[in-house]
């Protein structure tokens, strides 16, 4: 959990993340959070009344501190979906929980920020279609339990084929990674397919997923990524989305290292690719010269 604030530092080192362009999300409503999610799960999981099977399968001992993380980090990825749709692009130092289901959690996912968010926007008008993009290294099990029996909101998963969770989810749009497989074999897949969904679904948004759990060093999972590739992953996803035109709000996903500064390091690629193309590409705005994105 520490992995978060030292993200926000690292980021501040890299000169990325400034006063200028660091944005807090207000409390989250829990009529949106509950237009997606099941009310009695909400309602239990903020009150402690979780049974002990259900903080064991989520992972996470139940605290009021944990209550207000976890509320603040979905209401972020709400906030950073609307400063995508204002500047073209925005990042989330959270967000990406994407294994908790409609009625529970699981995973280290207590609630699902991507489907909140993607039906908030839905819901609001604020989107027609919705694409979430998610190359976390562990399908978005949740995240397609959500939306199997949806149109207009479509998740896309890249994971490794041989990895958690033991039963897949077969709804959305599903490419298998191959375990062991390196920068290029990873980057030949995502361009070989990245292009067609995108002309295929016709989104007016796009959410990402980037995890860093893709990394070699990561130890749950098994593809061998290094930060070159991560870092190439991360640009040629958000670069292509914004070629199209379409507003893209990325969150942070999974990573796991028993030295959390090495997380948090891969975690910053998501948000050196996104100030890398900030800089240049013709397709955003830069109201106030800002960069959306945000410390929760």
């Amino acid at each position: 959990m520490h992995k978060f604030r030292l993200l926000a530092e690292t980021l501040r080192e890299q000169g990325i993340l400034s006063d200028d362009n660091q944005y807090t999300p207000e409390p989250l409503s829990l009529s949106i959070l509950m237009a997606a999610h099941d009310k009695a799960y909400v309602q239990r999981f903020i009150r402690g009344e979780l049974t002990a099977k259900e903080e064991k399968d989520i992972g996470l001992p139940w605290s009021e501190w944990l209550v207000e993380r976890t509320l603040r980090a979905v209401s972020g990825t709400i906030l950073t979906s609307q400063l995508a749709l204002q500047h073209g692009l925005a990042c989330h130092l959270a967000g990406g929980t994407h294994h908790a289901h409609p009625d529970r959690g699981a995973g280290f996912c207590i609630f699902n920020d991507l489907a909140v968010a993607a039906l908030n926007l839905i819901n609001t008008g604020s989107a027609k279609k919705v694409l979430i993009l998610d190359c976390d290294v562990h399908q978005g099990d949740g995240t397609i339990a959500f939306f199997a029996d949806h149109t207009n909101i479509v998740p896309v998963s890249w994971h490794c084929e041989e990895n958690y969770p033991n039963i897949k989810q077969t709804a959305g749009v599903n490419i298998a990674i191959p375990k062991g497989a390196d920068d290029q074999t990873y980057l030949d897949i995502l361009k070989r397919t990245l292009p067609d969904i995108l002309a295929q679904h016709q989104a007016d948004f796009v959410f990402y997923d980037a995890g860093v759990d893709v990394h070699q060093e990561d130890r749950l999972g098994h593809v061998k990524l290094s930060d070159q590739g991560v870092l190439a992953r991360d640009k040629y996803v958000i670069e292509t989305c914004l070629d199209l035109d379409l507003p893209t709000a990325c969150v942070i996903g999974g990573g796991y290292d028993r030295q959390e500064d090495k997380v948090a390091w891969r975690h910053s690629l998501l948000h050196q690719a996104a100030h890398q193309i900030w800089q240049t590409h013709p397709k955003i705005n830069r109201v106030n010269e800002k960069f959306g994105s945000f410390d929760v």
